[in-house]
């Protein structure tokens, strides 16, 4: 989860609405057919093209739809974007406009796994995803040190001792997940709920209350079975009830379903999924569209992206009327600060993992090491750009 600062939010008289439901759509299927970057860079063009230039928004609004996105599961952006709409056209707003957000990115994966399921056995493609899948632990790396400073705390002495218990949830996140090869759900709410018990009880727990319960031929384009759809919609609807903040905090409960429990793509096949949402834009999370399709074709793509973010949808648009009074909950804030401690741990375990797997030789062992280094001294550098380099790299390398 990638926590973004934010200011206690305000109460304000209602703005008038000063764009209709057409444009505030057309935006968004705008921002998801080019906005690459990741789930902080497209919270940030929210911010400068709906507040600072068009003044769709109030600056509260928008800080109340960012603080409902970290606090909820579902993908950052996504999320966001669906509160976004949810503001002045309610649930048809919010409806629509994470449609359009998320529907051009499902569109190029879906295009990309028809390719994939058409060429992924000539050498030509192979090489280029020999490149890629080495820059893709690059980057999922750097992503992990970066949720890890970001979400825990600095690397300090002082902080880590302020901050210790998280990290001590973040160990037991890595080890939980190399050691077993999956990622517990169990796990990550037992976590959420000790940080809550030790860093803000609630009230009915102060006050000694009852506890309350917690309750297209060749190409695989309609090639799929009613069981595996079932299966499929359980597994990602679960995935996307349990995933909070940044969209690649979902690899590793992805890693661990689809490659070890359900066996339904090669380790090869996970890492080429996770590279095709890095070069598509729009949610990083979309890459359970391409998932789907490897597995069931267009209904499995289908099924998989609706039921990744209906939980991100339906959290937001049953929270947001109410989400003033629940954005000032302690218990709430370190609830999810325990969960997203033992997840970033998780993400972590997943990319040792997955590394192991992937950097097979000294040439992929360079392009991971040059991925890293190239994010973090050339700062205009982006994923898409990464991966387009490393899949000529790896061209010119099986050519060799």
């Amino acid at each position: 989860m990638q926590i973004i600062e934010t200011e206690p939010v305000q109460t304000t008289a209602p703005t008038p609405v000063s764009y209709s439901l057409k444009d505030i759509i057309l935006y968004f299927l705008k921002l998801g057919t080019w906005g690459f970057g990741g789930p902080v860079a497209l919270v940030g063009y929210m911010h400068r093209d709906l507040v600072e230039n068009k003044k769709w928004l109030t600056e509260e609004e928008y800080k109340e739809g960012l603080a409902l996105a970290q606090l909820a599961p579902g993908p950052l952006a996504a999320q966001l974007g669906i509160y976004i709409g949810f503001v002045h056209y309610r649930l048809l707003g919010a409806t629509l406009v994470g449609l359009a957000f998320v529907l051009p990115s499902f569109v190029m994966v879906v295009l990309l796994g028809m390719a994939y399921k058409l060429y992924s056995g000539l050498p030509w493609m192979q090489a280029v995803f020999y490149g890629v899948g080495a820059a893709v632990i690059g980057i999922i790396g750097m992503s992990a040190y970066k949720l890890t400073v970001k979400s825990i705390s600095k690397l300090n002495a002082t902080a880590i001792k302020t901050n210790w218990l998280l990290w001590v949830f973040y160990a037991i996140g890595i080890v939980v997940t190399v050691i077993t090869q999956r990622e517990e759900v169990l796990l990550f709410i037992a976590c959420g709920l000790i940080y809550m018990m030790v860093k803000s009880p609630p009230a009915w727990l102060r006050k000694k209350q009852t506890v309350p319960s917690i309750i297209l031929a060749g190409i695989g384009f309609w090639e799929y079975t009613s069981d595996s759809l079932w299966k499929i919609g359980a597994f990602f609807a679960k995935a996307g009830a349990f995933v909070f903040g940044s969209g690649l905090a979902i690899v590793p409960f992805l890693h661990a379903g689809v490659v070890q429990e359900y066996g339904w793509l090669t380790e090869a096949e996970f890492v080429d999924s996770v590279a095709v949402a890095m070069i598509t834009p729009g949610p990083v999370v979309i890459t359970v569209g391409f998932i789907g399709y490897l597995v069931s074709g267009f209904p499995g793509a289908s099924v998989a992206a609706l039921a990744t973010f209906l939980p991100c949808f339906l959290f937001t648009v049953v929270l947001a009327p109410s989400f003033k009074k629940i954005a000032k909950n302690n218990s709430i804030k370190a609830f999810v600060d325990g969960i997203t401690a033992v997840v970033i741990g998780a993400l972590v375990g997943s990319v040792i993992i997955i590394a192991t797997r992937s950097i097979i030789d000294v040439p992929t062992a360079i392009i991971a090491t040059l991925t890293v280094i190239g994010l973090i001294y050339i700062k205009k550098l982006q994923e898409p750009h990464i991966i387009l380099i490393a899949a000529i790299v790896g061209l010119v390398i099986k050519s060799l």
